[in-house]
């Protein structure tokens, strides 16, 4: 098992789910958040085909990857841990609070809709669960997901009095003011948010943790031709992918309703598609793949760059583009933001082994320790 130590799927499923996740979250950093979900907000037939596109092939779906990719690293943790003869506990501790950090800061001063804090709470939970059966995991994985289905998409849908002046606070603070206007507009979005989030998207982060952690704890993750795969690639990735563009389709074009509520609910199905179909596509690759599968390794620094980078572009304090752009534009500009991350951490991790945010987070995570396992 050495050799197979590094598991192509994991590094496939990091570099689709950097390029799923920025294209949702531009649909808020470069644009107004305060809107309800079933809001008519595509402005031009190119803004509608757009979001048909994000909200159908991969709103809440990239999300569901990264949760998978969190239990994995829980796995992958334990396996070092045990190798090296550490404290797993004093360790796991230690990351969870460096994600609170992380988390926070990245809230408050770029993106409010962070995902680092409620990974962290919600990781929280996982740490119980970590000596749990497979089938176990599974069971209860499974469970979580279709529970987030049926408590998540009312509250996702729920209509909001937004009130007027907070849109005009909104306004003023990226498309007017400053950066400390922007961090202060942040900071209580955050705070507003993540109460609701941890309902709303932590318990089915929760449940792909615990699938996750399985996969690790079965052997799937390292086998790409195991037959679950196939299924899951056989029996859910186009149902899951057209059940959910239909419903994107009504989402834009009417009743929005029905269709939010159905592009949410088979969200999970074509999730789980996505995970078959990458698994067929984890072979070994030539130079260049090679090292694009290496960057898209510190997943960290590209998802935190993403913000940092789009919210500078779209606020008043960078280049003042918020609402200036389509959101067809504005999602090729997100994509090719994270394209250039992914060159830049390919040079730089010529000179390192780690991203610069991976090392922040290694230091928290070893702090005290005698000895870190090799990445």
């Amino acid at each position: 098992m050495a050799q197979r130590e590094r598991a192509l799927m994991p590094d496939y499923l990091r570099l689709v789910a950097l390029f799923g996740i920025v294209v949702v979250n531009v649909q808020f950093i470069a644009f107004s958040a305060l809107v309800n979900l079933t809001d008519p907000i595509a402005e031009t037939p190119a803004d509608a085909i757009t979001l048909l596109l994000v909200n159908g092939l991969a709103l809440l779906k990239t999300y569901g990857l990264f949760s998978f990719m969190f239990g994995v690293g829980l796995g992958f943790l334990m396996r070092s841990a045990a190798r090296q003869g550490l404290a797993f506990g004093t360790l796991y501790r230690n990351r969870m609070l460096g994600l609170v950090l992380l988390g926070v800061l990245h809230g408050c001063l770029f993106f409010p809709g962070d995902i680092l804090f409620i990974y962290a709470v919600t990781g929280s939970i996982l740490y119980l669960f970590r000596n749990w059966e497979v089938r176990r995991l599974v069971r209860v994985g499974t469970g979580l997901v279709i529970c987030q289905v049926v408590v998540g998409t009312p509250l996702f849908l729920a209509p909001s009095d937004i009130p007027a002046e907070f849109l005009d606070f909104e306004r003023a603070a990226l498309g007017e003011g400053g950066f400390i206007d922007a961090v202060i507009f942040r900071t209580i979005g955050f705070a507003v948010v993540m109460p609701t989030a941890l309902i709303t998207q932590g318990v089915s982060a929760l449940g792909w943790f615990c699938l996750g952690l399985a996969a690790v704890k079965s052997g799937m993750i390292d086998q790409a031709d195991h037959p679950l795969w196939h299924r899951a690639r056989r029996w859910c990735l186009l149902p899951g992918v057209a059940l959910s563009l239909i419903g994107s389709a009504l989402w834009q074009w009417g009743p929005a309703l029905p269709g939010a509520a159905l592009t949410l609910v088979v969200a999970p199905v074509a999730t789980l598609g996505y995970l078959g179909a990458i698994a067929a596509v984890s072979r070994p690759r030539g130079p260049v793949m090679d090292r694009a599968l290496a960057a898209g390794g510190s997943s960290l620094s590209i998802y935190l760059g993403q913000s940092i980078i789009l919210s500078t572009l779209f606020s008043e304090y960078g280049f003042g583009l918020w609402e200036d752009l389509g959101r067809g534009t504005a999602t090729l500009v997100a994509i090719g933001v994270t394209g250039a991350l992914i060159l830049l951490l390919t040079l730089w991790r010529t000179q390192a082994r780690l991203g610069p945010f991976e090392w922040v987070l290694r230091r928290i995570t070893y702090a005290g320790q005698a000895a870190s396992p090799p990445t």
